[in-house]
């Protein structure tokens, strides 16, 4: 069953199981569900099955099978120990452990 929302797909995926099928309805875009299905079929699966083998994966393994992270992080880190650095050079202030601890935190948040 395929319902049509604006630019997005419902699929309607059925999953298997040894007890009961249970049905999971995702939301995708149009084109992304027609350029998956169509590596899906140059794989020789269909959706269901490629679905039903991410979400095997991630259960046995505990975690997503890619990373997950914003490409900003690393960069708002660089920019920040940039800064950190610079300040050192212009000071002959030193820092107690407690407070370089602080200022991680900070930074982090």
């Amino acid at each position: 069953m395929l319902t049509i929302l604006q630019k997005h797909f419902i699929i309607m995926i059925e999953m298997r199981d040894t007890m009961e099928s249970l049905t999971l309805n995702v939301r995708v875009d149009a084109n992304d569900k027609k350029s998956f299905e169509q590596f899906c079929n140059s794989v020789g699966m269909n959706v269901s099955t490629a679905v039903n083998m991410f979400i095997k994966a991630v259960l046995r393994e505990q975690k997503l099978p890619f990373e997950v992270r914003s490409n900003n992080y690393d960069e708002i880190i660089y920019h920040k120990l940039k800064e950190a650095e610079e300040e050192m050079s212009i000071t002959t202030k030193r820092y107690t452990k407690d407070e370089v601890l602080k200022s991680m935190d900070d930074i982090l948040r």
